[in-house]
């Protein structure tokens, strides 16, 4: 059975350097850049054993938040990238991210997956996310996976489509 919870909402603030997570935790952000097409972090993630920094982009034109995490050492995962669907807004200078439960699991050059589905179909039953908002977090999935299916699963080449260059800390 599917763990039922609301949409998370987590904050970032550039001026502030800081990212705040759906609980409220605060943490120090080490980058943050903002350009015409969205804003770049990058973290450490102390307390987590799975991964130790990442590195996010949101792009609220393409509704997604993509991710590198480095994991640590014993907790590799097979990917590449992770994608969040979510709903970006802006109020003054800080940023919000509403997670609208479908993630995308990216091997670049690879594969994708899309996953959390059930999650998604739950809160909407449940009355957690508005029908139309989940409506929106299928077309953006869906359009995402057509996106880069269309570009061998090449992360870079699908976002150059869309006049979108992200860079990366590690992946210089």
């Amino acid at each position: 059975m599917t763990d039922v919870h609301p949409p998370k909402v987590e904050s970032f603030d550039p001026a502030a350097g800081v990212n705040v997570d759906n609980k409220g935790v605060v943490r120090q952000v080490e980058e943050f850049r903002q350009e015409p097409f969205g804003l770049y972090l990058a973290r450490p993630t102390p307390g987590r054993e799975q991964f130790h920094y990442l590195e996010s982009w949101l792009l609220p034109d393409l509704g997604l938040r993509i991710t590198d995490f480095w994991f640590t050492p014993g907790h590799e995962r097979d990917q590449d990238f992770y994608l969040d669907v979510v709903r970006v807004r802006r109020e003054g200078s800080r940023w919000f991210a509403t997670d609208l439960y479908l993630d995308l699991v990216l091997k670049d050059k690879f594969s994708v997956r899309l996953i959390d589905i059930d999650e998604l179909l739950a809160a909407v039953a449940a009355g957690l996310l508005p029908p139309a908002e989940g409506t929106y977090a299928l077309e953006t999935a869906y359009a995402t996976v057509d996106g880069l299916s269309a570009h061998g699963y090449d992360l870079t080449a699908w976002l150059s489509t869309k006049d979108i260059t992200v860079t990366w800390r590690r992946r210089r």
